[in-house]
Order: C-alpha cells, then structure tokens, then sequence
C-alpha cells in the first residue's frame, strides 16, 4: 500500500473517499443492472458490471493524470477548451436522434469505442473553472467592478453554454446557471449585477418555453416533460403512468426500513428502468436501509467538508475558486440524485457521482476531483502568473 501512496499526492481524504465510493458502486450496481438482463434484456449483468469496472478504471486514470498538473495550467487551458464546448454543444444539438420518441441529443458518439459522450458533462467542469479564472482576476483589480465590462469575457460565453444546454437537458442546464451564480456570490461578484443575470435567464427561459410550445415540431416531447415532472411533483392528484418511476423508488425506500432487506435483495430494482443511475440511491435504501442511505450521504458531506478545508487553505484566488466551483456541484449532483429519489425534487435525471453505473459522466468527475487534488498540494506559481491576461496560446507555451 504504501508502494502505492507514494506516487499520489494531494489531500488524502478525498483520495479515499473517491475510492469507498467507487468501490462501495459495485454492490448496487451489480444488483441493479439485473433489471437490465433478465426485465429489460440488455445485456448481462456481467457486460454491466465489466463495463463499470472499466469505466471507473480510465476515470481514475484521468484523475491520477489530473492531479499531477500544477493548478494553474487549468487556467490558460480553460481559455483554450471554452470554444471546443461550444462548438461541441452545438454539434451535440444538431445531430441528435429520437429515442423512444423522447429528443435525445445530449450525447455524441465516440469512434471506435462505440459509447455516448454527454457533452454537457463537459461543460460543466470546463465553465467553472472558466470562471474561476475570471473571478480570480477580478478580485486582483482594485478598480469598482463594473458590470459593462463583466459581459463579453464572462456572461457571454456562460449564457451560450447553458443555452446550448437548455433545449436537450433542462435540469444540468439549470444546474450549471445556478452553481455559476454560486461561484460569482462567493467569488464577490457584486450581489446587484448577479440579480440582472437572474433576470435574464428566467426571462430566456419563458421565451424558449413560449416559443417551444408554438413550434412543438422544433423540440418533440422536451417542454412536454419538464412541464408534466414539476406539476406532477406538485400535484395533489396522482397520474400513476407518469409518476411511475417515483412510486416505485418510494416502495423501494419504504420496504428498506432502517437496515433494508439484504445486499442483492431488492425487489423494486426490477421495476424501475432507471434502476443502475437515476433511482440507485432508492435501490442502496432498499438493500441498505436508512442506515446505509444516511451513511452514503454523509460520505458525500465529509467530501463536501474537506473542499471546504482545501479551498480555505489555498493561498491563491484561483485556487480557492477552482475548489469551490468543482467540488460543490459534486455534492450538489449528489443531494439532487437524493433528493428526486425520496420524492423531495421533481425527475431531473441526474445521476449519483462515482456511484451510478454510466459512462462519461464518471470521466468527468474524475477529472474534476482530479482537479481539486491538484489545489490541494502545497506550493504551485504566485497569483501574478496566474492571474495574468495574456494570450492563452503564450499562457500553454510557458507553461508546458
């Protein structure tokens, strides 16, 4: 063990947190990817669980890769990788296919390896760290902020992300508007520009909504949904066909009781679809209990704790803001998943981090811990070359 320690470096705790918990995944997912071979008939539970395994293995490949980087390299290739997410986003949007006749182009597809790349996951890691990066310069400014001068270099390339985002997948979109917000409150962005925004996204997002429901041919099914999941969340009258999933993760929960019926001995698993992603942490419940349940949340909290202790050690702006930008939608991912599960948020189809069974969506947390273990190791260049305007291709010639 300690032959292996020696070639990782960074806070120690959240090296083993990520492993408890990709570790502790196989016990569900194995459990839960039954429902897809013998209900759903698409593959066997060894081809799920393999293909777990294996996914997790290239995420914490990544991760390791990751980590080695000094922070502040993540600064200038955030400038570079901004225009490939968009240019991705848009490719995403327009090639996507109907599955079960429900719009699906939220995934690419990547050669030669035959699996889907969510490119919004992507987006995500890279828009947070884009903007740490400005907020890191804005705080070395000593001049008042003015909100003029915020919005080509920050809201612009924000706004284009989240609205290539929106029309396929309503729930990260919202998700990645709001941790950006987030980011910017703690950042000191000025609170009063920060309500401007708000109000500009809620406004394009009634118009998308109005212009959606008068061209229904531009987005099948999509508004459909989102509309139907949050009146169905809260509605008194229950559709049963609509609410099908959430009754089922309910039974789930409330045959686990407080140390649940047995590992591999859910019953609900094969009745739910989503049963090895969206709805794992009812099928943990069941198989676990409360106990298992509240333990896996305190998991995700302790993670949540020592992010908070890396980015209040950090000397650098960027640093701290880079921590706090990636490791709160870790743990934000992590309580929605949750919470949808226990019937206290509407459907959003997020799943749980390093837990659920999936794809790209694993590589990306990963890079992202990847990345706050990276701040978390000590030393690293000062906040004047960090926090330097020059050109991103200068930036990547001095640093690598």
């Amino acid at each position: 063990m300690s032959s292996i320690l020696k070639y990782v470096s960074g806070d120690k705790t959240i090296w083993a947190i990520a492993a408890l918990l990709a570790i502790y995944s196989f016990l569900p997912v194995y459990s839960s990817s039954s429902n897809l071979e013998y209900v759903v008939g698409n593959g066997t539970v060894g081809y799920h669980l393999l293909k777990h395994f294996v996914m997790l293995v290239i995420g914490f490949g990544i991760m390791f890769l990751i980590h080695k980087i000094p922070t502040h390299y993540f600064s200038g290739l955030s400038l570079i990788a901004m225009p490939v997410v968009v240019l991705l986003l848009m490719y995403t949007l327009a090639q996507g296919s109907t599955i079960g006749g429900a719009n699906a182009s939220r995934w690419i597809r990547i050669p030669f390896l035959g699996i889907g790349f969510q490119t919004s996951t992507l987006a995500l890691v890279v828009t947070m760290v884009y903007v740490a990066r400005y907020l890191s310069i804005l705080k070395k400014q000593e001049a008042k902020v003015r909100f003029s001068q915020t919005i080509l270099p920050l809201w612009v390339p924000v706004l284009i992300v989240v609205g290539l985002i929106f029309p396929a997948n309503f729930s990260t979109a919202a998700m990645l508007f709001s941790l950006v917000l987030v980011l910017c409150f703690v950042g000191g962005y000025p609170i009063k520009y920060l309500l401007v925004i708000v109000s500009a996204g809620v406004l394009f997002g009634l118009l998308f909504i109005t212009a959606a429901k008068a061209f229904p041919d531009a987005f099948p099914n999509r508004v459909d949904t989102w509309v139907s999941r949050i009146e169905n969340f809260g509605s008194d009258v229950v559709d049963p066909q609509a609410n099908y999933q959430v009754e089922r993760a309910n039974i789930a929960i409330a045959t686990g009781g407080l140390f649940g019926v047995g590992a591999g001995k859910s019953v609900m698993k094969n009745f739910l679809p989503q049963s090895s992603s969206d709805f794992i942490y009812a099928i943990i419940i069941e198989e676990y209990g409360l106990v298992g349940g509240l333990l896996l949340l305190l998991t995700y909290l302790l993670f949540l704790f020592r992010v908070m202790v890396i980015a209040h050690r950090s000397e650098r702006s960027f640093s701290k803001l880079v921590v706090l930008g990636l490791g709160i939608p870790f743990v934000f991912q992590a309580l929605i998943n949750m919470g949808v599960a226990v019937s206290l948020l509407p459907v959003t189809g997020q799943t749980l981090p390093l837990i659920s069974s999936g794809g790209t969506s694993i590589w990306m947390n990963c890079m992202a811990i990847g990345i706050i273990l990276s701040a978390s190791v000590k030393g690293g260049v000062p906040n004047e070359v960090l926090e330097s305007e020059k050109n991103p291709l200068e930036i990547l010639s001095e640093q690598l």
